[in-house]
């Protein structure tokens, strides 16, 4: 859940300079604490802004029932941890419970982090106490309504939901696989975002065991890509080098970063080792087709009759005026986009999942995908809810949906307004 309410990287240490100028050399140079800190994408979450102190919370994070303040996590004795003992640092990250007994909303991950090793969990701790700064800074209380402020309730919450157990290799995978696995489903926690939530907003399933594990989901009005192996939404069609790509620099397979994943890349996945990378990519890759209602069919030569009348304002679908004029600039009447700088339409998985809510958001706000050395300047896309009616963006998506080989639903106007409505309404 958190990533999908990060802020960006608040580099506020000498440290945190040198590795962005070399993510790479600086993952070699960091001690074990420090990269699985980074692994886990804790700056993230308990960083305020781009100028507030490392570590020291106070970020307000969005969740359904209000908004929950970050802890401050530095070693400050006050309003940090650092009167907290290795136990207690467990007890919280593993268990979700602070020193003094208060239980912790689970928009702190330690639904995915139980699944740590006893040694990462030393090697975290270490880091924090060690290697962090301390800042004398008390974050905002959270306050939610009644009744979400009895935190007696997650009692109950984690009892009926949450599987607490460290990670066990599956000892007929590779070494390199259940490395992959361990990441993902602990420090990464990718499935506080990209699986579906339950009627108690707990996650559905937290390892491949469950065809629901990384299957997609909607979370603070963004939809987090099916990462499974159907071939038109997911990662079905993308070679392994296309998903360290992507987590390495921000665009791969044709697509980019966008949303809170851009704080994912910049952040955490950029400062990863190669092998971890491509141990991630791998696990990834094993993960079975769920079941899509989309398809994609490259089209024939035929195309180009279609693209060329297109061009020249002869044909009437709905939307493909409005591609021709303000889209196809970047994505091309191909679809194809531009390598690096856009990102193709044509086959993109995120155009054909079958929930549209990113595509529709994009289109209202524009985005920026992430900083990261290789890409210190990306192209950001322009937001259009000013320039185009709600029935013009479903026209638009729709065309897209519908293009090039892709055969995904029609974005309804309702669609559009809805989110629209949801998004003027978010703090």
């Amino acid at each position: 859940m958190d990533r999908s309410f990060a802020t960006f990287f608040a580099a506020g240490t000498a440290l945190f300079i040198g590795l962005a100028a070399n993510p790479q050399a600086g993952a070699a140079d960091m001690s074990k604490g420090a990269y699985l800190a980074k692994a886990g994408d804790c700056i993230s979450c308990h960083t305020a802004g781009p100028k507030a102190a490392p570590y020291a919370g106070g970020l307000p994070i969005e969740s359904p029932f209000g908004i929950i303040y970050s802890t401050n996590i530095t070693p400050d004795p006050v309003h940090g941890i650092g009167r907290y003992t290795l136990d207690d640092f467990t007890r919280a990250v593993r268990g979700g419970i602070a020193k003094d007994g208060r239980r912790l909303y689970p928009a702190m991950p330690y639904t995915s982090f139980t699944a740590l090793s006893d040694e990462d969990i030393r090697a975290l701790y270490d880091y924090f106490m060690h290697e962090v700064s301390p800042v004398s800074s008390a974050p905002p209380e959270t306050r939610l309504p009644f009744p979400f402020n009895q935190r007696v309730g997650l009692f109950f919450w984690d009892l009926a939901f949450v599987e607490h157990a460290r990670f066990k290799p599956n000892e007929k995978r590779s070494a390199e696989w259940n490395r992959g696995a361990y990441l993902v489903q602990s420090l990464g926690h990718c499935g506080a975002c990209h699986t579906p939530r339950g009627f108690a907003f707990q996650e559905k399933a937290y390892s491949e065991a469950s065809p629901h594990y990384l299957s997609g989901a909607v979370i603070n009005h963004w939809y987090a890509s099916n990462l499974r192996g159907d071939p038109a939404s997911g990662l079905g069609r993308w070679r392994e080098a296309d998903i360290v790509e992507f987590l390495r620099v921000g665009h791969g397979g044709g697509a980019m970063a966008f949303g809170s994943m851009t704080d994912v890349v910049e952040n955490s996945m950029q400062y990863l080792r190669d092998d971890d990378l491509k141990a991630i990519a791998l696990y990834l890759k094993s993960l079975p087709a769920r079941g899509e209602d989309a398809s994609y069919r490259p089209e024939g030569p035929e195309v180009a009759v279609k693209l060329a009348a297109l061009q020249r304002g002869e044909v009437e679908r709905p939307g493909a005026g409005l591609y021709a004029s303000f889209c196809a600039k970047c994505h091309r009447l191909t679809g194809e986009g531009k390598p690096g700088h856009t990102p193709k339409l044509a086959g993109n998985s995120l155009v054909l999942a079958d929930n549209p809510t990113s595509l529709i958001r994009l289109l209202l706000e524009g985005a920026e995908p992430p900083k990261t050395v290789a890409t210190p300047k990306p192209h950001k896309m322009p937001g259009f809810a000013a320039k185009f009616t709600d029935g013009q963006i479903a026209e638009v998506l729709s065309f897209i949906r519908s293009s090039w080989g892709n055969a995904a639903s029609p974005v309804t106007t309702r669609q559009v307004a809805t989110l629209r409505r949801a998004l003027r309404k978010t703090p």
